[in-house]
Order: C-alpha cells, then sequence, then structure tokens
C-alpha cells in the first residue's frame, strides 16, 4: 500500500492568496497543492475570477523547493497535446521533478461553447484523452517522436530537453466512468476517483451523482479498475489510488457549519456525509477514526482536500496528520 498522503486545493481567483496557500501547505507538511484548469470557475459564475491552471503553478513551483504541484486536473481538450507536452516538460524543470500532471477528458460544456472550441460527446472526449496521453510519452520518452492516432498525429517532432521525471511526469487521470477507467488502467500512475461527472455539472454542483457516489459504489468503481489493470496485464498496485474530498473539521462536534457542509453537498442527513467518499466532517478524532476506515477498506491514500472553515487545515495538520504520516 502507498503511504497516506494529504493535498490541499489552492484558491483559484487570486494569485497572491494561491501563492500564499501554497507556501503554507508546504509548511504544514502536505505533500501537494493543487488548482483545477477552468476558463471560469464552477464554484461561481462566468464572472468570477479564474487563474490560469500551469502558469499560477510554474509561479508557486518558483518559490517551493518541497511540495509537489498536481492540477486536479487539466482539461485534455483545451491545448493540443504538443503544446501540452512541452508545458509540462517546462513545468517539470522548474519544480525540479515535483511535477504530476492530473488529465481527464472535460466536462463544463458551458465553457467549451463560450471560448468558441467545440465539446464532442463523452466517447470521443475520452478516444482524444487517450490520444493524449500517446503523444505526451511519445514527445517524453522517444528519440524522434512520432504518432499517429484518429484525432492528433505528431511527425518527427524533436521534443528537447526531455522532462527531468524518468521515465516521464507522473500522470494521475480524474474520474470515474467506465471509459475514463480503461484508459487509466493501461496509462495512469494515479487516479483521483470522483463521482462522474455529467450535465455540465461536476459533483459540487450535481448533489444527485454526489449522494448516489457512497462507499460501496467506489469500492465498485476501484473493483473494475483493478479488472482493468488486469486485462491490461498491469499489476494493481502499481495504481495510487486518491480522491477530492470537502474537508470540515471542528472541535465541536455539534458544530452547525459541518452540518450546513453536508446539506450545500446534497446529503438527506450528517451521518450520510460523514460515510461519504467525498467529504471528510467532524472533530479530529471523529475523522482519523474514519480515516483508518476507508483506508483498510478502499485502498485510498491519496486525499487532495478542499478545506471548507478556517480551522480544517490547521486541525487537519497538528491533530489528523500525525496519525497518519
Amino acid at each position: 500500500m502507498y503511504p497516506v498522503r494529504f493535498g490541499v486545493f489552492l484558491p483559484t481567483g487570486d494569485v497572491s492568496e494561491a501563492m500564499a496557500a501554497a507556501l503554507r501547505a508546504e509548511r504544514d507538511g502536505l505533500y501537494s497543492v493543487s488548482t483545477n484548469d477552468h476558463f471560469f470557475s464552477p464554484f461561481g459564475t462566468s464572472q468570477t475570477p479564474q487563474n490560469e491552471c500551469f502558469t499560477i503553478l510554474t509561479a508557486i513551483a518558483a518559490i517551493t523547493s518541497r511540495i509537489r504541484l498536481v492540477p486536479a486536473v487539466v482539461s485534455a481538450s483545451f491545448r493540443p497535446p504538443p503544446l501540452l507536452a512541452k508545458i509540462v516538460t517546462t513545468l517539470d524543470h522548474v519544480s525540479r521533478g515535483r511535477f504530476i500532471l492530473g488529465l481527464g477528458a472535460g466536462w463544463q460544456d458551458k465553457e467549451y461553447i463560450a471560448a468558441g472550441y467545440r465539446f464532442p460527446p463523452l466517447k470521443e472526449r475520452l478516444a482524444q484523452l487517450d490520444e493524449t496521453i500517446q503523444v505526451l510519452k511519445a514527445m517524453w520518452t522517444q528519440q524522434t517522436p512520432n504518432y499517429r492516432g484518429e484525432h492528433f498525429e505528431i511527425k518527427d517532432l524533436h521534443a528537447n530537453p526531455r522532462p527531468l521525471s524518468k521515465p516521464h511526469p507522473q500522470i494521475m487521470l480524474g474520474g470515474s466512468g467506465t471509459g475514463l477507467l480503461r484508459v487509466a488502467a493501461r496509462e495512469a500512475s494515479v487516479i483521483n476517483l470522483i463521482p462522474p461527472t455529467g450535465n455540465g455539472k461536476d459533483f459540487i454542483n450535481d448533489p444527485v451523482a454526489t449522494v448516489r457516489f457512497d462507499m460501496p459504489e467506489l469500492k465498485r468503481r476501484i473493483s473494475l479498475l483493478h479488472q482493468f489493470m488486469g486485462e491490461a496485464d498491469r499489476d494493481p498496485s502499481a495504481m495510487e489510488i486518491g480522491g477530492t474530498l470537502m474537508l470540515g473539521l471542528s472541535r465541536d462536534k455539534n458544530d452547525p457549519v459541518l452540518r450546513q457542509i453536508a446539506t450545500q453537498l446534497g446529503f438527506p442527513d450528517y451521518a450520510s456525509a460523514q460515510r461519504a467518499p467525498v467529504a471528510l466532517l467532524g472533530t479530529p478524532d471523529e475523522v482519523k477514526r474514519e480515516l483508518r476506515e476507508r483506508i483498510e477498506s478502499t485502498g485510498v491514500t491519496y486525499y487532495i482536500l478542499a478545506p471548507r472553515t478556517a480551522d480544517s487545515q490547521e486541525l487537519l495538520v497538528n491533530e489528523v496528520m500525525p496519525a497518519f504520516v
């Protein structure tokens, strides 16, 4: 089993806040910092400030020395694969090998339309994601990179310098749909399991999908992933399993703010939210018990957390993390 790791989601709308949060996360001993990849924030409106993913992570790479940089996740559709390969290689050099490429098929249809991008059906987006990874790996590892697929082609595209990370930067795929799990089983070393996105919504804005993605469903998805890995002649132990979660910690077990978080996510009661794969809610002792049970029963060891209260990160670092790292 992999070591238990904790990451934190950064503010996406203000450069100074994001950089300060990253420095704090590094001081706190967290494993990683993450940001998302959107033209406008899925947490607000089309006018809510949203910084570009790779630019902010490059700035953070330059001011940090240890913490890993893990976008959760980059839309494969937003950048041509050769350009994406060069961006990631450059960030790998700036961070001195601390970059993990979180990658997904894209889901927020309204930003594609607003930006003038075509929004293909899911099957086509997954095929493009798969081919994108083939182009990336060719450019990162081949002396004279060549690839020809249905959607993308490169020919004798010399790609120097090569990444510092060997054989190439790690790839983390985000999602849990069957098609994405098949791609991850062949190509990824980390997976970020979240409820399947649909109808132009992610799980934070889709309470039906959030509630449906309970612990038995998470285990079913992990079992399916392992099945696909076997079909691809890969050992399931080659995949680090993680997820993105809302974090609410309080020393008061009756704190109404924690119950408000559960309600906002769509849960019918607080106890259901505490058991859900998309949240960690409760006192430090309650969360430690829940984490031990989850790690034992699911093998999920990488937790990318979005703190929802002012005290959540401090309590995580001082009262939860010491039991696991």
